[in-house]
């Protein structure tokens, strides 16, 4: 009785914090020591108490993590929730990720009832697409409507080259180098900058990590800058990162003396 007693009202305890939020004492603890979520109150016996607006901030972290950002990033990314302003942004961040979720959603129903009518027109099931499909949806993966546009060739290396958790940390990686990019072009750093020399090196060592050396498969992948998709927002900034990027590329492989689009019209077709 008396330890319920030293809980003040308006707080809970950090094993009452993790099982409301699906979580377990020891991330707490951790979120605590890296400055994630710091603890509110303390008790009198030294117990870590936590507050409401200590559980927003608490699912900002998960909502930001099941979205693949690191904890470093998420640590830049947390909004203090001092003000409804900061209210507000959150729950606008919230609500863009759930119109995305939904979008997810609706492309992965979309083909399997597209799967379903030509399994029904032509008498047998293209069993690879069916993977295809099934696959993301476990993964729960927001590049879906990306994969559903290689052909393929291209998937078939993607199925041989990564697992889900490699091609998650890839795709992580990569967003990182986007948003070093976006910062380049916000601080109007030229292509020529050796900052920006820098990104182009590694976002080059990336698209020859994805490609594994094909160089054939270099038209596939220019082709995205052609998508269009209005309410995808990994796709503009996407295209606002090659914009950026394409004469720092230009410049790096005139100075390392690469021809990358010339090897790939030498590659012998398949």
């Amino acid at each position: 009785m008396n330890k319920k007693k030293s809980i003040p009202q308006g707080f809970m305890t950090i094993g009452e914090l993790a099982k409301k939020m699906g979580t377990t004492v020891r991330t707490l603890q951790y979120y605590d020591k890296e400055g994630l979520l710091t603890p509110t109150g303390e008790s009198e016996g030294g117990r870590r108490l936590y507050t409401h607006k200590d559980m927003i901030q608490l699912h900002q972290i998960q909502s930001l993590k099941s979205l693949g950002f690191s904890l470093k990033d998420i640590k830049n990314k947390l909004i203090p929730l001092d003000t409804p302003k900061d209210v507000v942004a959150v729950l606008n961040e919230q609500s863009l990720a759930i119109q995305q979720k939904l979008q997810q959603l609706q492309e992965a129903f979309t083909a399997i009832e597209a799967l379903k009518q030509e399994a029904i027109q032509m008498q047998q099931v293209d069993f690879k697409k069916y993977a295809d499909i099934i696959v993301n949806l476990q993964m729960n993966n927001e590049y879906y409507w990306l994969i559903k546009h290689f052909d393929d060739t291209t998937l078939d290396h993607i199925r041989n080259r990564f697992d889900k958790e490699s091609g998650m940390d890839f795709m992580q990686r990569f967003n990182e180098i986007s948003d070093k990019v976006i910062k380049l072009k916000e601080a109007h750093i030229a292509p020529e900058d050796t900052q920006a020399q820098a990104l182009a090196q590694e976002f080059w060592a990336m698209v020859m990590e994805f490609t594994n050396g094909d160089m054939s498969m270099l038209s596939t992948l220019v082709k995205f800058d052609d998508l269009s998709d209005d309410n995808n927002a990994w796709l503009e900034k996407q295209k606002t990162v090659n914009a950026y990027l394409q004469p720092a590329l230009e410049l790096y492989f005139q100075k390392s003396g690469m021809h990358a689009f010339e090897e790939e019209s030498q590659c012998p077709t398949q």
